[in-house]
C-alpha cells in the first residue's frame, strides 16, 4: 500500500513539474505585445545608431555595438570571419586602417522578431559605400541577419550574419 502512494505521490509531482516547465517554456516563446512592440522599438533605434555611427567612425565603432563575449560571432558570406567577441575586437583596428570610411544604410525591408525580452532577430538588406585606405570607392548590398541582446543597459549584437548579393549567373 504504501508503494501505491509513493507512486500516486510522485506522478503528481511529475504532473506538476510538467506544467510549471510548459508554462515556463510558454512564457519564453512569446511576449505579450506590448513588450513585443517596446523590443522591437527598441531594436529599432539601436539599428539606426549602429548606422549612424558607423557612417560617422568608421568601421571601428562597431566595437560598441558587438558583444565582446565568447559566444559572439560573425559570418560573411557563409564563412566564419570573427569566431568570438575577442577576435572581433582584436582585428576591428586594422578592419578600420584598410577603410577610410564606411557609408551603411539599412534597406526599408528591416524585420525584427522580438524572441524574448532581452533577445530579437534583426533580419535585412543592407548598402555600404567603402572608401579603402587607397581612395577605391566600393558598393555593396546584400542581406544580413543578426541576433541582437540587451545587457549591460544596451543592445549589441550577439552574432551577425552578412550576405553580398551577386549578379544572377549568366544562363548558358
Amino acid at each position: 500500500m504504501r508503494t501505491w502512494h509513493r507512486a500516486l505521490l510522485l506522478g503528481i509531482f511529475t504532473l506538476a513539474l510538467c506544467a510549471a516547465v510548459e508554462t515556463a517554456s510558454a512564457q519564453s516563446r512569446s511576449l505579450a505585445p506590448e513588450r513585443a512592440a517596446a523590443v522591437e522599438d527598441g531594436v529599432r533605434a539601436f539599428t539606426r545608431t549602429v548606422a549612424h555611427d558607423v557612417t560617422g567612425e568608421g568601421p571601428i565603432a562597431w566595437r560598441k555595438h558587438f558583444a565582446d563575449i565568447p559566444s559572439f560571432f560573425m559570418a560573411v558570406d557563409g564563412k566564419l570571419a570573427f569566431p568570438s567577441g575577442a577576435a572581433a575586437m582584436a582585428a576591428l583596428p586594422d578592419v578600420a586602417r584598410a577603410y577610410k570610411s564606411i557609408e551603411l544604410r539599412w534597406g526599408d525591408d528591416m524585420r525584427i522578431d522580438p524572441l524574448t525580452a532581452d533577445l530579437a532577430v534583426v533580419a535585412t538588406s543592407w548598402h555600404e559605400i567603402l572608401v579603402d585606405a587607397a581612395g577605391k570607392r566600393m558598393d555593396e548590398s546584400g542581406y544580413f541577419t543578426g541576433t541582437a541582446e540587451f545587457r549591460g543597459g544596451r543592445w549589441q549584437f550577439r552574432n551577425v550574419h552578412w550576405s553580398v548579393a551577386h549578379p544572377p549567373a549568366p544562363t548558358p
